[in-house]
Protein backbone atom coordinates (compact mmCIF):
# COMPACT_ATOMS: atom_id res chain seq x y z
CA UNK A 1 0.00 0.00 0.00
CA UNK A 2 0.64 3.61 -1.03
CA UNK A 3 3.11 4.99 2.12
CA UNK A 4 1.31 8.21 1.80
CA UNK A 5 -2.10 6.45 1.86
CA UNK A 6 -0.95 4.14 5.34
CA UNK A 7 -0.08 7.68 6.96
CA UNK A 8 -3.73 8.91 6.17
CA UNK A 9 -5.78 6.83 6.84
CA UNK A 10 -5.44 6.10 10.84
CA UNK A 11 -6.09 10.82 10.46
CA UNK A 12 -9.20 9.57 8.63
CA UNK A 13 -10.03 6.95 11.04
CA UNK A 14 -10.13 9.42 13.99
CA UNK A 15 -11.49 12.39 12.39
CA UNK A 16 -14.63 10.02 11.35
CA UNK A 17 -14.78 8.30 15.11
CA UNK A 18 -15.01 12.55 16.50
CA UNK A 19 -17.42 13.11 13.87
CA UNK A 20 -20.13 10.85 15.54
CA UNK A 21 -21.78 12.31 18.48
CA UNK A 22 -24.88 11.05 20.75
CA UNK A 23 -26.91 13.43 19.02
CA UNK A 24 -26.40 12.18 15.39
CA UNK A 25 -27.86 8.83 16.27
CA UNK A 26 -30.58 8.75 14.01
CA UNK A 27 -33.97 5.86 14.62
CA UNK A 28 -36.34 4.98 12.21
CA UNK A 29 -39.98 5.16 13.57
CA UNK A 30 -42.86 3.21 12.44
CA UNK A 31 -46.16 5.42 11.73
CA UNK A 32 -48.05 3.90 14.56
CA UNK A 33 -45.16 5.08 17.21
CA UNK A 34 -45.24 8.28 15.49
CA UNK A 35 -49.00 8.95 15.73
CA UNK A 36 -48.59 7.69 19.70
CA UNK A 37 -45.50 10.19 19.92
CA UNK A 38 -46.97 13.50 18.17
CA UNK A 39 -47.43 16.01 20.70
CA UNK A 40 -48.78 18.24 17.72
CA UNK A 41 -50.68 16.98 14.50
CA UNK A 42 -51.93 19.25 11.84
CA UNK A 43 -54.25 17.31 9.25
CA UNK A 44 -54.02 17.51 5.54
CA UNK A 45 -56.61 20.06 4.18
CA UNK A 46 -57.87 18.19 0.88
CA UNK A 47 -56.76 19.91 -2.40
CA UNK A 48 -59.26 21.54 -3.94
CA UNK A 49 -58.06 20.80 -7.36
CA UNK A 50 -58.34 16.81 -5.90
CA UNK A 51 -61.50 17.00 -5.17
CA UNK A 52 -62.55 18.84 -8.38
CA UNK A 53 -60.65 15.71 -10.41
CA UNK A 54 -62.03 13.32 -8.03
CA UNK A 55 -58.65 12.23 -6.65
CA UNK A 56 -58.49 9.93 -3.60
CA UNK A 57 -55.98 7.74 -2.16
CA UNK A 58 -53.62 6.96 0.65
CA UNK A 59 -50.06 8.99 0.80
CA UNK A 60 -46.88 8.12 2.09
CA UNK A 61 -44.60 10.58 3.29
CA UNK A 62 -41.30 10.29 5.49
CA UNK A 63 -39.89 13.49 7.97
CA UNK A 64 -36.82 14.04 9.73
CA UNK A 65 -37.43 14.63 13.26
CA UNK A 66 -35.11 16.64 15.42
CA UNK A 67 -33.81 15.58 18.67
CA UNK A 68 -35.82 18.56 20.24
CA UNK A 69 -39.12 17.19 18.20
CA UNK A 70 -39.74 19.44 15.70
CA UNK A 71 -39.47 18.15 12.01
CA UNK A 72 -36.62 19.71 9.66
CA UNK A 73 -38.11 18.05 6.43
CA UNK A 74 -40.71 16.28 5.05
CA UNK A 75 -40.85 14.04 1.51
CA UNK A 76 -43.63 12.34 -0.39
CA UNK A 77 -42.68 8.14 -0.24
CA UNK A 78 -45.97 7.64 -2.20
CA UNK A 79 -49.44 8.34 -3.60
CA UNK A 80 -50.25 11.04 -6.19
CA UNK A 81 -48.53 14.15 -6.53
CA UNK A 82 -51.98 16.59 -6.05
CA UNK A 83 -52.36 15.14 -2.42
CA UNK A 84 -48.71 14.40 -1.27
CA UNK A 85 -48.48 18.21 -1.32
CA UNK A 86 -50.79 18.76 0.98
CA UNK A 87 -49.69 15.74 3.56
CA UNK A 88 -46.15 17.31 3.23
CA UNK A 89 -47.74 21.10 4.41
CA UNK A 90 -49.41 18.94 7.27
CA UNK A 91 -46.39 17.34 8.87
CA UNK A 92 -44.36 19.86 8.30
CA UNK A 93 -46.47 21.41 11.26
CA UNK A 94 -45.91 18.22 13.33
CA UNK A 95 -44.00 18.53 17.06
CA UNK A 96 -43.39 14.87 18.15
CA UNK A 97 -41.59 14.49 21.71
CA UNK A 98 -38.41 13.72 21.66
CA UNK A 99 -37.09 10.52 20.37
CA UNK A 100 -33.89 8.42 22.08
CA UNK A 101 -31.92 5.53 21.38
CA UNK A 102 -29.21 4.09 23.56
CA UNK A 103 -31.00 6.60 26.22
CA UNK A 104 -29.59 9.98 24.11
CA UNK A 105 -31.39 12.14 22.52
CA UNK A 106 -31.86 10.70 18.80
CA UNK A 107 -32.73 12.56 15.22
CA UNK A 108 -35.38 9.85 13.84
CA UNK A 109 -37.53 9.26 10.30
CA UNK A 110 -40.69 8.43 10.23
CA UNK A 111 -42.96 7.26 8.20
CA UNK A 112 -46.64 8.55 8.08
CA UNK A 113 -50.07 7.51 5.96
CA UNK A 114 -52.85 9.67 4.96
CA UNK A 115 -55.80 8.22 3.41
CA UNK A 116 -57.71 11.10 1.07
CA UNK A 117 -60.90 10.08 0.63
CA UNK A 118 -64.33 11.96 -1.42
Amino acid sequence: MNQRLLAVLPLLAASFATALHADDLIVRISDSDAQKAALTKASPDYPPMAKQMHVSGAVTVEAEVTTDGDVAKVQPVSGNALLSSAAVSAVKKWKFKPFTAEGKPAKAVVRLSFNFTL
